[in-house]
């Protein structure tokens, strides 16, 4: 009798603790709030956004091969001693060494003339973003191209960059400005105050001055063209910019020039490099033929890439 009356009295409690357990659960797999105890899914949060697009081009072309022959021969004109073989060789190139020809091609010539050595080289880029999510491959090539034009110390494109137009170290020419007329005061107390010197006289006055005037304003010598300087290219690919260098003059060396021009066309940067340098002491090679040259040819590799 004894057991049946402790029996009755355990199960009772044991049906209540299982009916709180199931409340309990219950309610835990309806909380919402605070998100305690859920139980439903959640992946109903924000969405990362859509990795962004692969660049234009997935693929380079051969660096030796992407250039005219006929544009070739004019910038490098070969000896007339060579032989046919020797010719086909020079115009064939040599590439540069690559362990991704998706990635990186280059190819460089170099022929000898009677007036010095002329190089050439062309170098493709398809630069990728592994992180889509951040940065797209043309926006990764953009960062590239940014950092080469830092490297050349030239300034980003803007409505106020004449870097053609502005003496080195006065941006704009704006400090040489006020030299010009500084020297004019000087010059008229000097002359009123002796009355027979020649400037007194109002008659010789232009006589005087007209020698000095064409040495203010002496136009270049028709042999010695402008310099153009290196400057950023507009209506090249995506962006550009050409980076002249003039070696320094030697007592029996000549100077040689070499004209850089790089810019972006999507995901890809291209490089065209052409170096003139002449055997004769003294000889500077025109800055605007050189440029024009090298132009001629990355505008022709543009076009190559838009087809």
């Amino acid at each position: 009798m004894e057991r049946k009356a402790v029996r009755r009295r355990v199960l009772p409690g044991i049906a209540m603790v299982t009916a709180l357990a199931a409340a309990v659960t219950g309610l835990a797999g309806c909380t919402d709030g605070g998100g305690i105890g859920m139980t439903s899914d959640q992946k109903g949060g924000g969405s990362s956004p859509a990795p962004a697009q692969p660049g234009k081009y997935r693929s380079l072309p051969q660096a030796c091969k992407a250039a005219d022959p006929k544009r070739l021969k004019a910038m490098l004109p070969a000896a007339d001693s060579l032989t046919t073989e020797q010719r086909e060789q020079l115009y064939a190139g040599t590439a540069d060494p690559s362990f991704d020809g998706d990635r990186h091609v280059g190819c460089h010539w170099s022929a000898q003339a009677p007036e010095g050595t002329l190089l050439l080289s062309v170098v493709f880029e398809r630069v990728v973003s592994y992180d889509r999510g951040a940065a797209s491959d043309d926006d990764k090539a953009h960062k590239v191209f940014v950092r080469r034009l830092t490297d050349a110390h030239l300034p980003f494109p803007g409505p106020a960059s004449t870097p053609s137009g502005s003496p080195a170290g006065s941006p704009g020419g704006a400090p040489a400005a006020p030299s010009a007329p500084s020297a004019t005061p000087s010059a008229t107390p000097s002359n009123a105050a002796n009355p027979a010197s020649p400037a007194a006289n109002p008659a010789a006055s232009p006589a005087t001055e007209n020698p000095a005037a064409p040495s203010a304003s002496a136009s270049p010598s028709p042999s010695t063209p402008p310099e153009l300087g290196s400057r950023v290219l507009e209506g090249l690919g995506n962006e550009a910019y050409l980076d002249d260098k003039l070696s320094a003059a030697g007592a029996t060396a000549a100077q040689s020039r070499t004209v850089r021009i790089v810019f972006r066309t999507s995901n890809v940067l291209v490089t065209v490099e052409y170096s003139v340098q002449p055997s004769a002491p003294g000889t500077v090679p025109s800055s605007a033929q050189t440029q024009e040259e090298a132009n001629q040819l990355a505008e022709a590799l543009a076009e190559r890439f838009n087809e």
